[in-house]
């Protein structure tokens, strides 16, 4: 079997006689086997070193034998060690719930540094490694560790696993396997990427428990394995929304480029050298459609949808702010291909740089960026913001996000797609709907009342129409929408300078959710009533269309 890269590196480490090593994992069984095998393989290693495995159950373990029962204590495994006469690799498993906690013995960080040396200058040729799900290095011992991580499974080798599911279970009559069809394995096994060998084999298993037959449809088995780690984490929301982008009225410009980038982590794609889209930053007003689009993206691409709680990140110990990031990235990396929605990322990343920042916020922000900038996986960032006076500078620069999009109030144009939409997605019922025609004639009168209304504004005019028609026990009629539209003070009469002032900054520095087939010339009227602005004429934002 070939050398992976993680081995080939690691065996290069040993090889150049770095004493310890800190290996970042959740798989200790996983990570012990590649080590078992890296060492036995004479491409990497002249002669095969022995393993020693050590746990405060067991002490230690040389090749699968108990040989030191009486070495549990951290400080007893150190010293052992210490004292070894004879080559080898002692990985020691259990070393980072001391090194995690806060108020670590000085005589454990004081021996970890006495043995960098030891071996260093020593004659056997000696490697300790320490596992831990998390990095948990001391202060005082940044120096002396080296960190490495070891990444999840790769699809062929959840494949592996997989096909020995199958082939055990074979002979079993009240199993079925339809693998064949629509290149099944390729598709449940990259389904599986993000997950444990351990917790891809539980997923395949229950699969095939739930309705005796393995095949492609049994990815949502997957995908519910992995939003059980992402409940597990208390960070991220997963989910897997129904709406289409056709629930969305208008803002055809945004949907075209979100289209044209669908499947961009495919095989396909790769033909192209095209890089993975790093993600969109959808600016705009509150309830014209942002968090809504962030849901259908990930619908129409059929992935998982990520949301991030800004608040859970920060809260908690000093410190776990940024493990809590860390998490936050490996999670949504180990769920790829998807999208990681973080809503009102302004409010999140408002105090950078500012004098109330503890350097808490800054570092965050630092670490978010970087991961933007260098993210090798499909995790496609979908981030909205109401106030953009508050956004960082740094996060508008050219290569954080793909594109910056305005979605301004509904023109013209939107309104009556909107309008339509949540009129047919209400008025199911004959009996509600009575002699009403939902056409031309009914709608456009409405789409002239709700100039300067948002889509969240327009909906809610619908539903209180609804609710004139539901207390009188009758059907709808075309003043129960125009009463709820006259009792409604839409935000661009309570807002109008802010508008205003956000408008100005798109039309420079963002694009244009609007098609411009939507918009309305600024030399063509609006309304019929002289008495309205001319407000449809001035949406903000750049007009490049897609």
């Amino acid at each position: 079997m070939p050398a992976t890269d993680f081995t080939k590196e690691l065996a290069a480490l040993i090889k150049a006689r770095f004493p310890i090593i800190y290996v970042v994992t959740w798989e200790e069984k996983r990570f012990v086997d590649t080590v078992k095998t890296m060492l036995q393989d004479t491409a990497l290693f002249s002669k095969p070193r022995p393993v020693w495995e050590w746990t405060v159950v067991d002490g230690y373990v040389k090749n699968n034998r108990l040989e030191k029962g009486d070495v549990k204590t951290p400080m007893r495994a150190l010293e052992f060690a210490d004292e070894l006469e004879e080559d080898g690799v002692l990985i020691l498993k259990d070393m980072y719930a001391q090194l995690a906690n806060p108020n670590c013995e000085q005589n454990i960080i004081r021996k970890l540094k006495d043995l960098v040396w030891r071996i260093k200058e020593g004659d056997w040729l000696k490697t300790v490694i320490i596992t831990g799900h998390d990095k948990f290095i001391p202060d005082a011992l940044q120096k002396e560790i080296l960190i490495k991580e070891f990444a999840l499974p790769t699809a062929d080798e959840i494949q592996k696993v997989l096909l020995n599911l199958v082939e055990q279970n074979r002979q079993n009559q009240r199993l079925r396997f339809d693998l064949n069809a629509n290149n099944a394995v390729a598709r449940l096994c990259e389904a599986a990427c993000g997950l444990t060998l351990n917790e891809a084999e539980n997923a395949f298993a229950l699969s095939m428990v739930n309705d005796g037959v393995l095949d492609i449809h049994d990815i949502s088995t997957i995908a519910e394995e992995k939003k059980q780690i992402i409940h597990r984490n208390g960070l991220l929301e997963f989910s897997m929304p129904k709406l289409k982008m056709g629930d969305i009225g208008g803002l055809e410009n945004l949907k075209k480029w979100l289209e044209k980038r669908a499947d961009s982590w495919s095989e396909q794609a790769r033909k192209y050298n095209i890089p993975a889209p790093r993600g969109v930053l959808i600016t705009g007003l509150p309830g014209c459609g942002k968090s809504l689009t962030a849901k259908t993206v990930s619908t129409s691409w059929n992935v998982p949808l990520l949301r991030l709680d800004m608040g859970a990140v920060f809260s908690g110990l000093v410190g776990s702010s940024e493990r809590n990031m860390r998490t936050v990235i490996q999670t949504a990396e180990s769920m790829a291909p998807c999208v990681l929605w973080i809503d009102e990322i302004e409010k999140a990343f408002s105090g950078v740089g500012s004098s109330g920042d503890s350097g808490t916020a800054t570092r965050l922000f630092g670490t978010f960026l970087t991961w933007m900038q260098e993210k090798e996986k499909f995790v496609f960032v979908v981030a909205t913001a109401n106030n953009i006076d508050f956004l960082p500078p740094e996060l508008m620069r050219k290569g954080r996000f793909d594109e910056i999009f305005f979605v301004d109030l509904p023109t013209r144009a939107e309104r009556k797609i909107i309008i339509d939409i949540h009129l047919k997605k209400r008025l199911t019922h004959p009996e509600v709907l009575g002699n009403l025609k939902l056409d031309d004639s009914f709608i456009d009168p409405l789409v002239e009342r709700t100039e300067g209304f948002t889509g969240a504004e327009i909906e809610q005019v619908v539903i209180s129409g609804l609710f004139e028609a539901f207390s009188e026990n009758r059907p709808i009629v075309m003043e129960d929408f125009i009463t709820a539209i006259e009792n409604t003070v839409p935000l661009v009469v309570t807002q109008s300078e802010k508008i205003r002032a956000i408008r100005e900054w798109a039309n420079v520095r963002a694009v244009s959710a609007t098609s411009v087939s939507h918009k309305v010339p600024n030399n063509q009227p609006v309304s019929s009533d002289p008495k309205k602005p001319d407000e449809e004429a001035s949406r903000g934002g750049r007009s490049i269309e897609f």
